[in-house]
């Protein structure tokens, strides 16, 4: 009989594939967000966060175990020298609110970051680290978000051709009522002055047989 194999891995503990190595990239990618390492900057769809240190340094220890719980000393020691006398709760606290903020998360219904009660907290989606730009990951991260801006830019287009179909529509239209209206009062004028030409030959070749001849 063969020798029973034994794993020695705790069953929580996770596997080396679902830690994510922020040091194979540049960039971290995630949801609509693109973190440069390089530069230390945060943005969302191209708009740059403004994220204290502190605040920043969560976020990375929350990136680099996702889906695991990051304890809230895990998060004391990476925020803190061993030496510093704070109100660890207190801080920790108030540093993962201030991430929630500014990811436009909520603890009441988390979708970044979700809180363990009594142990820490846990990052509910999976990044991707990349040495390349975030643009084609967004745009296949949120495809139903560009089509749905696309097809509202394409009905804006056709809108706006609409209006000036109709504008010009409405131009010809003044012109042409113009026209009529001249042409109406060309006849009327017309129509008025005929019936005074006869009447004034009438006179004139009266006029001229009254002059005697010499």
């Amino acid at each position: 009989m063969s020798p029973e194999v034994i794993s020695m891995r705790e069953p929580d503990e996770p596997t080396t594939s679902e830690r994510v190595l922020l040091s194979s990239g540049r960039y971290v990618l995630f949801g609509p967000f693109r973190i440069d390492q390089q530069r230390q900057e945060v943005t969302r769809n191209g708009s740059r966060l403004k994220l204290q240190g502190k605040v920043y340094q969560v976020l990375l220890t929350l990136l680099e175990k996702p889906g695991e719980v990051v304890t809230r000393e895990e998060l004391r020691m990476r925020l803190w020298p061993a030496d510093t006398h704070v109100n660890y709760d207190a801080n920790v606290n108030t540093t993962v609110n201030k991430l929630r903020q500014a990811l436009g998360d909520s603890s009441d219904k988390p979708v970044y970051i979700e809180t363990i009660p009594r142990k820490g907290y846990c990052l509910l989606v999976h990044p991707e680290v990349s040495d390349k730009s975030s643009h084609s990951h967004l745009a296949h991260r949120e495809p139903a978000a560009d089509s749905a801006q696309g097809s509202s830019r394409s009905s804006g287009g056709l809108a706006f051709s609409k209006s000036d179909v109709w504008i010009v529509f409405g131009v010809i239209g003044l012109i042409l009522a113009g026209m009529l209206l001249g042409a109406g009062i060309t006849r009327l004028w017309i129509s008025r002055a005929v019936p005074m030409a006869p009447y004034s030959l009438v006179i004139s070749f009266s006029r001229a047989r009254a002059v005697p001849f010499f």
